[in-house]
């Protein structure tokens, strides 16, 4: 493979992985696990350290620009080994001083100390997966908690943290348009600065795609219900800045937007993946995604499954798969930047797009159309 040529390194990310769940729900595709027994707490926070550690040479002299701790549910875990786990962390990698450190959290596990222990221990954004305030339809999701539960844990998070994301899923079995948009305004009800709101959908080896879910509305009633939900939100000072993500001003999610822009990300924690750019070459990584083997693996120094060069030719897709989720799209600077590759490489590419209404092409921009989000597959498939 022809060798690439960054001239500066994106800004660079860490993602942490957290794999178990007290159940898992049918529609999910995450690599998580259900709990069995006690949660190996001290064993699993030691074997990230040890992941990081390993990972070092890879990301020398780059500082971290924001943290994800996700999963599974990472709420499960103490606010003593997320405050330690931080800690070991900041000795060994800078961190921004301005980072956003976000932790992804189940209402149905959600401990008010543990709370405060994370806001104390440095994170500074939570995302809770609500999913609905409707009780019939939080069952038929396979999730933990109740509507009453969902209000009580905003309402916990919202005493420590002013920034915060509340998770809703919108088209599902038997939904109406009103009981959608009656989920999106309770979720308004807690003031929240983020909101993301995604349509079902039905991924392979999940529950839901051995057994499809009967009443599923029509993607004609699933579009009228995004469409409202735009309105809704935009009508409360919520801008849609991504597909499925809405903010209010300044508090978009920016290890997110770190991902849709192309930028780097080390993935540490069974199952986690990673992107790292280097002067000649971008490379993917993935860990191997059983947490017991992955814990075993650590001790040998084993725990990469994966490690692949990306191609040059399949760098223009790459790209592309992440920043056209943008609504206000990407600079034609960006491009050539993350990848190395002119820009004139893809512009016939471009003016194909446009000519089907997916793109807006300005002189240093390329926007999706409304047309081109709600067709995104049609537009990528120019691309391949």
């Amino acid at each position: 493979m022809t060798q690439l040529a960054l001239q500066q390194l994106p800004p660079l990310s860490l993602y942490i992985h957290m794999p178990w769940c007290i159940q898992k729900c049918p529609y999910c595709d995450f690599n998580s696990h259900k709990l069995k027994g006690e949660l190996p707490e001290i064993e699993y926070i030691n074997a990230l350290i040890a992941d990081l550690e390993l990972a070092l040479p890879l990301i020398w002299g780059r500082s971290i620009q924001t943290i994800f701790i996700g999963g599974g549910t990472p709420s499960l875990f103490s606010g003593t080994s997320i405050d330690y786990l931080l800690t070991q962390i900041r000795a060994r990698i800078k961190i921004s001083p301005y980072a956003e450190i976000t932790l992804e959290a189940n209402p149905g596990t959600v401990e008010r100390h543990f709370i405060r222990e994370y806001a104390e221990a440095g994170v500074n954004r939570i995302s809770l997966g609500i999913q609905s305030f409707n009780d019939a339809h939080l069952k038929r999701l396979g999730r933990i908690h109740t509507a009453h539960e969902a209000s009580q844990a905003i309402e916990t998070v919202a005493t420590h943290f002013e920034n915060f994301n509340l998770d809703i899923i919108y088209g599902l079995p038997e939904q109406s348009i009103s009981q959608a948009l009656a989920d999106i305004t309770q979720a308004l009800s807690f003031n929240s600065t983020h909101l993301s709101a995604y349509n079902l959908t039905i991924e392979p080896n999940t529950e839901f795609a051995k057994f499809i879910p009967a009443n599923l509305p029509n993607d004609d009633l699933c579009y009228a219900m995004q469409d409202q939900i735009i309105n809704q939100l935009s009508a409360h000072g919520f801008q849609r800045y991504e597909t499925s993500a809405y903010a209010r001003k300044a508090h978009q999610a920016q290890h997110n937007l770190n991902y849709w822009q192309f930028g780097d990300y080390l993935g540490i924690g069974a199952g986690a993946h990673s992107k790292l750019s280097f002067h000649d070459k971008i490379i993917r990584q993935s860990r191997h995604k059983h947490p017991q083997e992955y814990m075993k693996r650590i001790l040998n120094q084993q725990q990469i499954l994966e490690n692949t060069v990306i191609q040059k030719s399949d760098l223009s897709l790459e790209f592309m798969m992440n920043a056209l989720r943008l609504t206000n799209g990407f600079s034609n600077q960006l491009f050539s930047e993350t990848t190395s590759l002119p820009f004139s490489q893809i512009l016939p590419q471009l003016l194909r797009a446009q000519q089907q209404g997916f793109l807006e092409l300005t002189p240093t921009k390329i926007i999706p159309t409304e047309q081109g989000r709600d067709f995104l597959n049609n537009l990528l498939e120019i691309f391949m």
